[in-house]
């Protein structure tokens, strides 16, 4: 006979026809219940059933968490199973839910047992409710399908997380370890899971009991409220997990958020974890928070901090630093919160003497060894005392640095790194673990660690790439094609210029900010700085020296420095100089560099902002300015931003018009790639392309390129286009060695794609060489535009314009300026196009006027001089950008933007 209606929580589900419930007075008490006359497809670990997952998963999101009412119908004495049925808090019944959907059946002995007439009445009705579900083919109905791969190893720890890094992850919680480590399913794919240990970033809660080598340990205070406490808010609950990356033991560290947010957060609130600072590089910014929520459990003693004190348990004069400059190997700059730099010498050690015979080859390894583990980190330093002035040495302050709880000096003495100083017995400014460190030197020279190595490391000779402009030349060629070069900053110069180190080159240069120009900082005691000049150069000495960076390299000025983008953090430098009001755009050279609409921005920013530079800006004044400049020097192709225009610019031509076919549109940019007509233009082109795709259709052709003589960056090879199939001649960008494949450019069409090495030959044949027909795509770009390249919709929107109605069609195309290229010939055309049929009805029509009436454009805030001297069409332009303002059409859709 059925029991009365008990109630409890479902603490988890097992199966889909299986339920672990909890008392609701005492939840360690547990029971399992199955639910009455049904079965489901059962989870084995080598293979799962069919649709095991997907039963389990209906009845999880259903019940988890939920107080139920339930009632034993039946039990089984020999295996000592309940079976009953459940009623949920909304009116929900279980079988029947699941039966009505399809993700469990009837077990054929169900009718069977001694029923009563209430059992018999509730069969009738779950048969019913399987036979709708069996015509109507919902779940274990649908015949086909339902089988998981499930996996509960990785193989590849390491390949794993890389692929999945950047990605939110799905996943449901199995089990809960402790209070910072789970079992997970990564649901990676909709047939493709994966179960395995995850780590908690960020905390580390305390052990659990457990026996190692059969000899049990107890777990440590509160280990099981922390257990408990994660269990209860997530056991079997689906959450987002980030992987940041792995454990020595190739466990995945992992950010686990339920949708109230990241369980660390709470558990840390609770005073159930600590921080764990080795944690932070990883967690980037979230590490804050981490840390408030930790604070919060402090100050309200709660769990592990009930006893805890609000004294700090630092000595007095302990305090935090950021380290600024590594000067040797024990010797530092550091700058306390207040922003005050000093000289640091690491207490009781002492770096490789430079002129020692043994010790100097170690100079600089050891110094960069200290480099990469110190320079830019947070740090703790507690002085021991103020060594007087000796042996040609200046007063200086020894001190004990210490980051993640590891001492500084400890670790390169352990290193070989540093040797210990014998200190007088009268002399007390010493380390506090000066033992420690005795010890530590012993073992690394009986290791031959270091500077006690038979082992001399060969000394590192840099070689000057900006030693002369031929010089910068020839090397720029192979820097410009490689893209986030991994440098360090060994010297700032001013708040735009560097000397960079790139070790992997063993190359030295000189490298300015591409795009902006800042103040002048002053070069000696007798010089005069310009403006925030030594506030821009000490900003960049803050961020930048001595960092690891990554370099783009585009160009080289008169003196042999290259001009580039130098990468902090992987953010634009130049960007954070503009965004502190340390400098300002230039113009032309950053529009040059493709960084305009970033850099502008920054700028704008500062300006709001009034900082640095912009502390008196006046957007009023500088409109009048902006005026009377184009009026005067602008339209005169005079100095900008300082400067003098570089000599690629020349004058506008007057009435030049050419016909010309779009060829590409760039989906970045809205930038266009044109073909000329003309005989000696399209015309060759053609007769060239016919003779070129008869060649590769015959037996003469060459074979494909191959793995064994795969191409490099710019070489000119013939190429096969997917859309058509027939080749065309190509240059190569760049090359993916473990794919196969080159990313090409058809320079006569100016489009890109990647291309597998075996749809690509070499071009050696002179008569379809580029000396016989040079290039036909010409970069143009529509005059007076400014187009939306920080909204990729209303991107998206304008070269879908362009596309649909100049690619692919001749017009004509007014220039009205050309740049000039490096060799001087023409380079960009400024143009606007005409389209002699655009409307259908044989009347001309404006392109550019177009693009801007249709709100995909605006006419360009800051006018290049010759623009600002074509009033009428600028006047024309702005007239359509009003009448798309007005119509709300396209940017414009949400009102003037640039009012704010």
């Amino acid at each position: 006979m059925p029991t009365v209606n008990n109630q409890a929580k479902v603490k988890s589900v097992l199966s889909g026809d299986t339920l672990i419930l909890s008392s609701l007075s005492t939840p360690v008490h547990e029971r399992i219940l199955n639910l009455a006359y049904v079965s489901a497809p059962r989870f084995q670990r080598d293979k799962e059933e069919p649709f095991a997952f997907q039963s389990r998963d209906f009845l999880r999101r259903m019940v988890v968490g939920k107080v139920i009412q339930f009632t034993i119908r039946y039990s089984v004495p020999s295996t000592k199973r309940e079976y009953g049925t459940v009623v949920m808090q909304g009116g929900e019944r279980l079988p029947e839910a699941c039966l009505t959907e399809g993700w469990v059946k009837l077990r054929e002995d169900s009718r069977r047992k001694d029923l009563s007439e209430v059992d018999e009445r509730l069969l009738d009705k779950y048969e019913l409710a399987q036979a709708n579900a069996k015509s109507g083919s919902k779940g274990l109905w649908a015949g086909q399908g339902g089988i998981i791969e499930n996996s509960y190893d990785l193989p590849d720890p390491k390949g794993f997380a890389d692929k999945y890094k950047s990605d939110s992850v799905d996943a449901i919680v199995e089990r809960v370890l402790a209070g910072d480590r789970m079992i997970l399913r990564l649901l990676l794919l909709p047939t493709k899971h994966v179960q395995t240990v995850v780590i908690v970033a960020g905390i580390r809660a305390p052990k659990r009991a457990s026996a190692t080598e059969g000899k049990e340990q107890p777990a440590e205070p509160l280990a099981n409220e922390a257990h408990q406490f994660v269990e209860t808010r997530l056991l079997q609950r689906n959450v987002k997990i980030s992987i940041l990356g792995l454990t020595p033991q190739n466990q995945l560290i992992c950010v686990v958020k339920h949708p109230n947010g990241s369980i660390a957060d709470f558990v840390l609130r609770a005073g159930l974890a600590h921080c764990v600072d080795f944690h932070s590089t990883l967690l980037g910014g979230e590490m804050k928070n981490l840390r408030q929520a930790e604070k919060y459990a402090k100050d309200e003693k709660l769990g592990l901090f009930k006893g805890h004190a609000d004294s700090r348990p630092f000595a007095a004069d302990e305090s935090d630093a950021t380290v600024a400059r590594i000067i040797k190997a024990d010797t530092i700059i550091i700058r306390t919160k207040s922003g005050v730099e000093k000289t640091i010498q690491l207490s009781s050690i002492r770096g490789p003497k430079p002129k020692d015979e043994k010790q100097g080859p170690f100079d600089v390894e050891a110094k960069e060894f200290l480099r990469k583990r110190l320079i830019g980190k947070h740090v703790r330093f507690s002085s021991d005392g103020i060594k007087p002035p000796s042996e040609g040495f200046e007063e200086r302050e020894v001190a004990t640095i210490t980051t993640n709880g590891k001492n500084i000096a400890l670790v390169l003495v352990e290193s070989g790194y540093a040797t210990v100083i014998r200190h007088r017995k009268d002399d007390t400014d010493r380390s506090p673990i000066y033992d420690d460190l005795l010890a530590a030197e012993e073992s690394a020279q009986r290791d031959s660690k270091g500077m006690w190595s038979s082992k001399v490391p060969a000394a590192k000779q840099y070689q000057d790439y900006s030693e002369s402009l031929q010089k910068a030349k020839i090397q720029c060629s192979m820097l410009q094609r490689q893209r986030r070069i991994p440098a360090v900053v060994d010297y700032v110069k001013s708040g735009s210029r560097f000397t960079i180190l790139i070790p992997k080159e063993n190359a030295k240069l000189t490298l300015v900010l591409s795009g902006i120009r800042a103040p002048r900082s002053a070069r000696n005691a007798t010089d005069k700085a310009e403006p925030f000049g030594q506030e821009a150069h000490d900003f960049a000495n803050r961020r930048c020296l001595q960092r690891d960076v990554e370099i783009d390299v585009e160009n080289v000025d008169k003196q042999g420095g290259f001009i580039g983008v130098v990468h902090v953090n992987r953010e634009n430098f130049a960007k954070l100089l503009l965004e502190e009001g340390l400098a300002t755009v230039h113009t032309y050279s950053a529009e040059q560099s493709g960084h305009a609409n970033e850099l502008l921005a920054a700028e704008q920013k500062a300006k709001d902002a009034r900082k640095g530079l912009w502390q008196d800006y006046d957007p009023a004044a500088e409109e009048a300015e902006d005026e009377a400049a184009y009026s005067s020097e602008a339209i005169a192709n005079g100095p900008t931003n300082g400067e003098t225009i570089p000599s690629s610019v020349t004058t506008p031509q007057k009435k030049d018009y050419r016909d010309v076919v779009v060829t590409h549109v760039d989906p970045s940019t809205c930038a266009l790639k044109i073909q000329q007509v003309g005989a000696s233009t399209s015309g060759a082109l053609n007769a060239l392309m016919s003779s070129f795709r008869s060649f590769h259709l015959s037996a003469s052709a060459p074979s494909s390129l191959s793995t064994a003589a795969p191409p490099k960056a710019g070489d000119l090879v013939a190429a096969k286009f997917s859309e058509d199939g027939e080749w065309y001649r190509a240059r190569v960008r760049r090359n993916d060695r473990e794919a196969k494949n080159s990313e090409v450019v058809f320079f006569d069409y100016g489009n890109s794609e990647t291309v597998a090495w075996k749809d690509l030959r070499p071009m050696a044949q002179p008569q379809f060489s580029t000396q016989k027909l040079k290039p036909q795509a010409v970069d143009a770009a529509l005059s007076f535009l400014q187009f939306p390249t920080t909204n990729k919709e209303y991107m998206a929107d304008a070269v879908e314009f362009l596309r649909r109605n100049v690619e692919g069609k001749q017009v004509v195309a007014s220039v009205d300026f050309v740049e000039k290229s490096q060799s001087g010939s023409e380079g960009v055309l400024w143009v606007t196009v005409f389209d002699p049929d655009g409307n259908g009805e044989g009347q001309e029509v404006d392109v550019n006027k177009e693009v801007v009436g249709e709100g995909l454009a605006m006419v360009r805030k800051k006018l290049k001089g010759w623009e600002a001297g074509r009033t009428d069409v600028v006047k024309a332009l702005k007239e359509s950008e009003e009448e798309a303002k007005g119509e709300r059409r396209g940017m414009w859709e949400y009102g003037d933007l640039t009012e704010d």
